[in-house]
């Protein structure tokens, strides 16, 4: 039989398809060498309408990173999954924590291993004071500006009272959106009594009692499960440049290697 017969007889349909999209390292700015809503929006628009998937799968092992690109990531998979009808479900791997649980959270459905870490949903700001390092070398700090807030937490002079009262309330701000975003997305799944927003973590079983996961499982064997042994996948994830891996652009992927260790370390991973 040849190819154009069976693609005309009815009656032969294509196994299901499922979408892998991988998700995995910190969540940041565009061009530091971590996921950014520029580097995944062809990735998530290719999964989504290449080859008519049944689902899309995504495999998220993130500790977090920026609430603004996870914000837009969350919400471009929100839109792709509603516009093409394609459910959307997350496995998680080692960590999705903060920022990763936000992305986990974009999914209609999460499952993850036994050992999984969940949650973090909350906000941490951190930095450092050398106001007294550059003291004792004799270094005077000169700063000018127009505007009394344009030096909010220099580094180099000492933490003023306003400054950190201020930060705080743009962490407060930034922490009601994402349990606005947990609580609209898994909605009556998640445990009433229990206190989820403190920034706590928990391993899968742990999270599934919460409502903060539907299920202990892995990837494959659910996708067979829902879609019959026959079913096919076909991934896709952020692949390196392959000028990238010359020059500055050596040292910076270097940098945000260290940064991104820190961000697992974190988690105890």
């Amino acid at each position: 039989m040849s190819l154009s017969m069976k693609l005309r007889l009815p009656f032969l349909k294509n196994p299901p398809l499922v979408s892998v999209v991988r998700l995995a390292g910190s969540i940041g700015m565009s061009g530091r060498g971590s996921m950014s809503d520029t580097a995944l929006a062809p990735v998530l628009e290719r999964a989504f309408t290449k080859g008519k998937p049944s689902a899309v799968a995504l495999e998220i092992n993130s500790p977090g990173g920026s609430p603004v690109q996870s914000s837009l990531i969350g919400g471009r998979i929100r839109r792709l999954s509603e516009e093409t009808k394609v459910p959307v479900i997350a496995f998680v791997e080692d960590v999705a924590a903060s920022g990763g649980y936000w992305l986990a959270a974009a999914a209609d459905e999460i499952w993850a291993d036994e050992s999984s870490v969940l949650g973090s949903i909350g906000v941490i700001s951190s930095g450092f004071g050398a106001q007294v390092l550059l003291a004792r070398q004799g270094i005077e700090r000169r700063v000018h500006t127009a505007g009394k807030s344009k030096s909010m937490l220099d580094p180099f002079q000492p933490e003023k009272e306003e400054d950190v009262a201020r930060l705080k309330a743009l962490l407060e701000e930034i922490h009601a959106n994402f349990i606005n975003h947990v609580k609209a997305r898994r909605g009556a799944r998640l445990d009433a009594n229990a206190d989820l927003f403190t920034g706590d973590i928990w391993l899968a079983r742990k999270a599934l009692s919460l409502g903060l996961i539907d299920g202990v499982g892995h990837l494959k064997p659910k996708m067979k499960d829902r879609f019959g042994d026959k079913v096919q996948f076909r991934r896709y994830g952020l692949k390196k440049p392959f000028w990238s891996r010359f020059g500055a652009s050596l040292a910076l992927d270097a940098v945000s290697a260290v940064e991104e260790r820190a961000d697992f370390a974190r988690f105890g991973l």
